[in-house]
């Protein structure tokens, strides 16, 4: 079949096998050119680990580090009529150019919320691995299933106390919009919190403790974000940020407890980025185009495996004993550093009160969004043809 991208709202619901798997080359290619990352992990675990940051995560393991890696995911296999999910033909790229080179890799496609993962996971870092010596926790999900009671919690995305009202893009139309936030209740917070806080991290980590699955000196990490001024009423004073809270509460649980190991546990506030995630968080978007032009211009701007490399490199491994790696007070490493600098700051804020229908093509990169929102599905990549006949049926070696 002739695949093209088929867009409604914030995603795609159509992926390319080809396009994905050539941008998982350009991010393996990308992390082969640097300084391998020779005190790096050697066993690791990713938790959400198909799309932007945990796939991320895996590549810089894996070709940085020469890791043995494990990926968890839920990503939609190919269907007759139908393409998978970009997730799908992104692993099954991983996973052919990790076997080219002789390293381990192994892929489990389900609920990561549930005990049977949990289970299928230990059973095979058990077999093959021993113990794993990093767990990377990057699962991004508008709803979960809880293990022990089976209710089904759904996050939301609104502000707390108030009702939040500010710019926004509409990318169908490229064109400035207002938008309100309605105010959330406790309700929501506490489901949204259960969805995307740290209790899902704590029970694999306990999971894993229990089994001894472990090695002395391992480190876990999760993902999260702060941003700037314009977005903290509805991201870190929202519904999410009671999450993230959450999350970051729960990591410094986990660090007492992982030291005892020798170990560490951290959440590393990364920068933001175009990811199926962030585009459907209204405010986010046009931040995001006015920040990537201002960055771009001074030199700055990184993508996901950008930022990955670099956590793993200058943070994680390479360049500090466990102990001594830099935080800010409130424990979380700082990987967003280059964007919350005052001169990027600064710039992004002065751009966003002027910014309007008849300026946004020159003072945001609108392009450059939309082209790497593209590239998450596939498209647009250098060196693909999209006019050709593509097999969409593309299997992912050992998926289980």
């Amino acid at each position: 079949m002739i695949i093209q991208p088929k867009i409604r709202g914030f995603i795609c619901t159509t992926a390319h096998p080809q396009g994905c798997a050539r941008h998982v080359q350009e991010q393996i290619a990308y992390v082969k050119s640097k300084v391998p990352i020779t005190r790096g992990p050697q066993k690791v675990l990713v938790i959400g680990a198909s799309t932007g940051y945990g796939l991320a995560s895996r590549i810089t393991a894996a070709f940085a580090s020469r890791a043995s890696t494990i990926g968890v995911f839920f990503e939609r296999a190919p269907e007759a009529k139908r393409t998978a999910t970009a997730g799908w033909y992104n692993t099954a790229a991983f996973e052919a150019a990790a076997r080219q080179e002789g390293l381990y890799s192994k892929s489990f496609n389900g609920d990561a919320f549930s005990d049977d993962m949990r289970r299928q996971v230990c059973k095979a870092i058990k077999e093959d691995l021993g113990q794993v010596d990093c767990v990377i926790y990057s699962l991004a999900s508008p709803r979960r299933t809880d293990p022990k009671t089976g209710e089904v919690y759904k996050s939301v995305l609104k502000p707390k106390g108030k009702a939040y009202t500010n710019k926004s893009i509409d990318f169908e139309t490229n064109s400035i919009c207002e938008v309100t936030l309605e105010t959330a209740n406790e309700e929501e917070i506490r489901q949204t919190i259960k969805v995307m806080g740290g209790e899902d991290w704590q029970i694999w980590i306990d999971t894993l403790s229990s089994e001894k699955l472990l090695a002395p000196q391992c480190v876990t990490v999760a993902y999260s974000y702060i941003g700037p001024d314009v977005t903290t009423p509805v991201y870190r004073n929202g519904t999410i940020g009671a999450a993230k809270d959450d999350l970051e509460a729960t990591a410094l649980g986990l660090d007492d407890r992982m030291k005892k190991l020798g170990g560490r546990a951290f959440v590393s506030v990364n920068k933001a980025l175009v990811t199926q995630s962030s585009s459907a968080i209204p405010f986010i978007p046009l931040y995001f185009v006015l920040l990537m032009k201002v960055m771009k211009e001074k030199g700055v701007h990184e993508d996901c495996i950008h930022q990955i490399y670099r956590l793993m490199n200058d943070r994680l491994y390479n360049s500090y004993p466990l102990d001594k790696i830099p935080t800010d007070p409130t424990g979380r490493i700082r990987v967003d550093d280059y964007e919350m600098r005052e001169d990027v700051q600064s710039e992004v804020a002065k751009l966003w009160e002027i910014v309007s229908n008849e300026n946004l093509n020159n003072i945001a990169d609108v392009k450059g969004y939309n082209s790497d929102f593209l590239k998450l599905f596939g498209f647009g990549l250098n060196g693909v043809d999209y006019n050709a006949d593509v097999n969409p049926d593309v299997p992912i070696m050992g998926v289980s």
